[in-house]
């Protein structure tokens, strides 16, 4: 039992990596989406030190930290946040994060395509 949780502390398991890769604009970022009929739920893994800047969409998001530590500012309030942390950021509110360690987060957007999967970007 002790392997199974060893190995996933190293990254997301083969079920969850074996989803479509998506593309994202950000450098040291590896993420996967399970797509539904109008959301999306993403699986990130940020590589420590990097940052996402201030923007906004017109959908709420909803995450939880699986791994790591980041700083989510929200609106212009920061916030730390761990392992087990859930936020929820409302449609239309300013948000950044910045990464002090490798982290992975589950992000939940109200959106259908927040995200194209690589396969569906030309070239990729």
């Amino acid at each position: 039992m002790s392997t199974t949780k060893n190995n996933c502390s190293l990254g997301y398991p083969e079920v969850i990596t074996r989803l479509p890769k998506a593309q994202i604009p950000f450098e040291g970022t590896k993420a996967w989406i399970l797509q539904s009929e109008n959301q999306q739920l993403i699986f990130f893994e940020f590589e420590g030190g990097m940052g996402v800047p201030p923007h906004s969409h017109t959908y709420p998001q909803w995450g939880i930290v699986i791994d790591g530590k980041m700083e989510l500012v929200v609106d212009g309030d920061p916030r730390l946040c761990e392992k087990g942390t859930e936020y929820l950021i409302p449609a239309g509110t300013m948000h950044s994060a910045r990464f002090f360690a490798r982290t992975r987060l589950i992000d939940f957007f109200s959106e259908k395509y927040r995200y194209k999967t690589k396969s569906s970007v030309p070239g990729k």
